[in-house]
Parts: C-alpha cells; sequence; structure tokens
C-alpha cells in the first residue's frame, strides 16, 4: 500500500515530461506553419535590368516587368520566387499592367515607346498591340474593368481605352480627352497610376507631378480632385473599396489612404515604410500584405542597379 503513491508519483512526472515535449513539437510545428503561410520579404527578379510594374495573378502569383527590356516575370508571392516568363521582342517597353484573370489577359503599359501589350498568361503569346500615341508620350499604367483596360499617359492629357469583349477579344482602342485637374500636363511627369472602382463608373488617377488624386468621368473625361491627400512623388496606386495605397517613389513610401464613400475626398491613415524600399514604384495587393516592385531610380534613368526585387510589406 505505501507503493502506490510512489508508482503515481512516478507516473505523474512522466506524464507532465511527455506533456512538455508534446508541447514544445507544437510550438514548433506551429511556428514552420506560420513561417510558411508568410510571403518572403524579398523577391529577386532574376536577371531583370530594371523594373518598375506589378499586377496581381491567380492566387499568390504575381507578374512583374523589366521596364526598358519589356520582359515580363512570373512569380509567387507564397514561395518567394520569380522566373522570366514572356521574353519580350526587342523594342517594347513594360511599365504599369494589369491582370484580367477572366479572360487570361495581361495589359502592360510600354512606356516611352507610346504603346501597349495584351499577352496571353496562359502561354506568354502576344494577343494584341497598340499604338496609343508618339514616341513624344508615356504610357504608364492600366486599370481594367469589366468593359475593357484603361491606359495613362504621362505627357498627354488623355486615356486609352481598349475594349474586351465577353470571349476575352481586345477591340480597337479609343482616347478619351480629359478636363479639369487631371489634365494638368506642366509638369515633366503628369498622370500615372490609375485604378477603377468595381462597378467601372469612376476611375481614380495618381497626378505625380502635383501630388495629388484624382476622379476621372470614363464617359466624359471630366476630373474632380480628391480633397484632403497629398501625395508628393506618388506613382503607382492600388485600389480596394474606400481604401487606397499610394506608392509614393522617391520618399520610400506607401501611403494608405481611407476615401470617402462618393471620393470625393480622403485622409491618410498611415504611412508604410520599409528599409528594403529603393525608390518603389508600383504594388499589388495579396490580402493583409503588398508586393511592392523597386525601380531605384535613384541609380539613373535607365537605372543602372545590379539586382532588382519585388519587396513584400504589410499592407
Amino acid at each position: 500500500m505505501a507503493k502506490t503513491p510512489k508508482r503515481r508519483s512516478y507516473t505523474g512526472r512522466v506524464a507532465k515530461v511527455a506533456a512538455r515535449f508534446l508541447l514544445v513539437a507544437l510550438v514548433g510545428v506551429l511556428a514552420v506553419s506560420a513561417a510558411a503561410a508568410r510571403p518572403a520579404g524579398v523577391i529577386v527578379l532574376p536577371g531583370a535590368t530594371s523594373a518598375e510594374g506589378i499586377a496581381a495573378g491567380r492566387g499568390t502569383t504575381f507578374y512583374a516587368g523589366d521596364l526598358f527590356a519589356g520582359d515580363i516575370f512570373r512569380g509567387d508571392v507564397q514561395h518567394g520566387t520569380a522566373e522570366l516568363f514572356i521574353d519580350a521582342p526587342a523594342g517594347r517597353q513594360a511599365v504599369g499592367m494589369v491582370a484580367d484573370l477572366a479572360h487570361e489577359l495581361l495589359f502592360v503599359a510600354g512606356g516611352f515607346t507610346g504603346q501597349g501589350y495584351v499577352y496571353d498568361t496562359g502561354t506568354g503569346s502576344t494577343v494584341a498591340t497598340y499604338q496609343f500615341a508618339s514616341s513624344a508620350s508615356v504610357v504608364n499604367d492600366v486599370a481594367l474593368t469589366k468593359d475593357g483596360a484603361w491606359f495613362t499617359d504621362s505627357v498627354q492629357a488623355k486615356l486609352y481605352f481598349v475594349p474586351v469583349s465577353a470571349a476575352g477579344v481586345p477591340g480597337p482602342f479609343s482616347t478619351l480627352a480629359l478636363s479639369g485637374p487631371a489634365a494638368d500636363t506642366s509638369g515633366a511627369f503628369n498622370l500615372n497610376g490609375i485604378q477603377a472602382t468595381s462597378d467601372g463608373k469612376t476611375l481614380i488617377v495618381a497626378h505625380s507631378a502635383n501630388g495629388a488624386l484624382y476622379t476621372v468621368d470614363p464617359v466624359t473625361g471630366a476630373s474632380a480632385t480628391i480633397a484632403g491627400v497629398s501625395a508628393p512623388n506618388v506613382d503607382g496606386i492600388v485600389l480596394d473599396g474606400t481604401r487606397l495605397w499610394a506608392v509614393r517613389n522617391f520618399d520610400n513610401q506607401v501611403a494608405r489612404v481611407r476615401l470617402s464613400p462618393h471620393l470625393t475626398s480622403g485622409v491618410v491613415e498611415e504611412v508604410i515604410t520599409s528599409d528594403l524600399f529603393q525608390v518603389p514604384a508600383t504594388a499589388a495587393r495579396f490580402g493583409s500584405r503588398l508586393a511592392v516592385v523597386n525601380a531605384k531610380f535613384d541609380t539613373g534613368l535607365p537605372p543602372t542597379a545590379d539586382q532588382y526585387e519585388v519587396v513584400v510589406v504589410d499592407a
């Protein structure tokens, strides 16, 4: 009878030790799982000679461009990888871009060429090319609506629209002349990033020279200032409902803005910074994270850095 408590005490100690080991093992598994679920911090674009635009694809897939070579990389923010996807023909450029997931198309702004390109995201082949304007233009960014894609021009007070049929076939483009504050072309680089509301009835454009955001009526071209938002060096923008992220390139910042319901005003909620930013140009959102492209224009134009990468930060 006297030995029974000892056996229970011994058994209890073994159980406690086993429980501790199990707890440590569980914590380890959870830590590994959390690390696996968290996107990588830096994703190198292998062989890139410049960089500027990025677009979100399906799931954790992204597309990013080599600005002056026109090449397109395809990567994964989850795995932290990227590889060359489209070896663009000589003479093309790749600035802003957007993916049409429903039709498996990638629209790419052609920068100083005055062009725009449409690629097949399955095969990488060219679906269509457009000469929007002369080489005096800079076709800078592109946004998608249910009817097609809108391109900005940083030199001219115009937007270019490429319609897309229900079958996913891009049609002939049209030009929309702008009026109001967004039509200001007094700066070296003016209109830049662009986004569309979910219903496609309003466009939002970023104006680099004015450090401002404007709404644009896609039917009339009339524009209006989004009051209360100062965005010096604004470049690409990301929109989700009434929340907007404005990439401020030479400030090495991304401003998160809360817009009013009617998009007439806004307030900067937070300024996102990172020691890894080096003149970021554009961004794409993946849930609670932003994938931001380092353009490295501080090294020159064209830039002369040895490496170009995507930096993933909290949104």
